[in-house]
């Protein structure tokens, strides 16, 4: 079977003509031969012609298509307090269960929860009084405070054979994934605004609008090529992550690609950082809530042009709840502290959401800056 060529292959060699090209397009799709060696431009250009014309017969293929993003969220609500005061009236005795040392409280002695294994079906139940983090117990008055450490919180269920890829070409695609995430989320130099080249050594670089485009970004941030579609990075002038333990929550799925040799991985978690401002003298602690849906593909490099072992992105969906919205494009998370606000300072004018709720599809959720219920 010939080997099925990425839209955007890098090269300089000399042009074939469009009639060869779509002659090898269509063949690849039946499996035909190797393609005839053409740059990228004149790639992407007779490939999208033949999709508008095969569309119905779904060949249009998903390897560079460009990972979807979303919009992050604003700072946390001044009236969160209200609302938490509010609900003691209706379960009075639920604020027993939130005493330093009882069950369920934000205590060190917290019991974790079970891993996630499915999409939950409600957001964690709101604090019924504002229990603020502090620096020794920066998680305290968060639902994550039950959360799993950071790896330990990212498990990787078992693989098995599927879309024509062995049982360890998906345990490689899914501890990949495991690996992708680690070095994009809790990596301590990735956090620190540095260069992550764990995690994008895990990419395949041939993927321009996937490897290529973040590393642009990392390089000239901005708004339509932003590394924090894939990267939690703070500006260390600015704040520091509080100790060494970020919480995560989620899940990992896998299925057949969207071809014959691939395997899909699908992740979905949140993950919550306590932070304080890096001046000398801070006490303030607050939380930043980044919740990512990625989508990677490995490729059998026996039926696809890829490099062996790497992941292609096929999407990215983020949610980042208090950062600073009016600051988008510079590359880095602006976490917001509530000694910086005041009453009369307008915020976001979209809808308040839970950061912690994982209920919900990110592609149900409001794309304009709004606001967070809590932190």
């Amino acid at each position: 079977m010939g080997k099925t060529v990425p839209e955007d292959r890098p090269g300089d060699e000399p042009p074939v003509s469009d009639e060869e090209w779509a002659e090898f397009l269509r063949r690849a799709g039946e499996g035909g031969r190797d393609a005839p060696v053409e740059p990228s431009a004149r790639a992407r250009m007779v490939a999208g012609r033949l999709r508008a014309e095969e569309s119905a017969a779904g060949r249009a293929s998903r390897w560079s298509e460009r990972p979807r993003k979303r919009r992050r969220l604003g700072p946390v609500l001044a009236g969160v307090s209200v609302l938490a005061l509010a609900v003691v009236a209706v379960r009075p005795e639920a604020v027993v269960d939130l005493l330093p040392g009882a069950a369920g409280g934000s205590g060190p002695d917290t019991a974790p929860l079970a891993a996630e294994t499915a999409r939950p079906t409600e957001a964690p139940s709101e604090e019924l009084f504002p229990d603020m983090p502090t620096v020794k117990e920066p998680f305290r008055g968060s639902p994550a405070v039950a959360w799993a450490d950071g790896a330990a919180g990212i498990q990787v269920p078992p693989a098995e054979a599927v879309g024509g890829m062995s049982e360890d070409q998906v345990a490689h695609a899914l501890r990949s994934t495991k690996e992708l995430l680690v070095a994009s989320n809790l990596d301590p130099a990735t956090l620190r605004g540095g260069h992550p080249g764990k995690a994008l050594r895990l990419l395949d670089p041939l993927q321009k609008d996937g490897h290529g485009l973040l590393v642009k970004g990392l390089r000239e941030p901005r708004e339509d090529q932003d590394p924090l579609w894939l990267f939690s990075r703070f500006d260390p002038a600015e704040v520091r992550v509080v100790g060494e333990v970020v919480k995560a929550r989620g899940r990992m799925t896998f299925g057949k690609g969207d071809r014959d040799g691939s395997v899909e991985v699908r992740a979905d978690y949140t993950f919550v950082y306590p932070l304080i401002k890096a001046k000398p003298g801070a006490e303030e602690v607050t939380r930043t809530i980044v919740r990512r849906e990625v989508t990677v593909t490995l490729h059998d490099p026996a039926r696809t042009v890829t490099t062996p072992g790497r992941l292609v992105v096929v999407a990215w969906n983020t949610n980042t709840g208090n950062s600073d919205c009016a600051r988008d494009g510079d590359g880095f998370l602006h976490p917001q502290f509530q000694e910086d606000m005041t009453g009369l300072t307008p915020g976001p004018s979209g809808p308040a959401v839970d950061p912690y709720d994982r209920s919900k599809d990110l592609g149900a959720l409001p794309q304009e800056c709004g606001t967070v219920t809590r932190t």
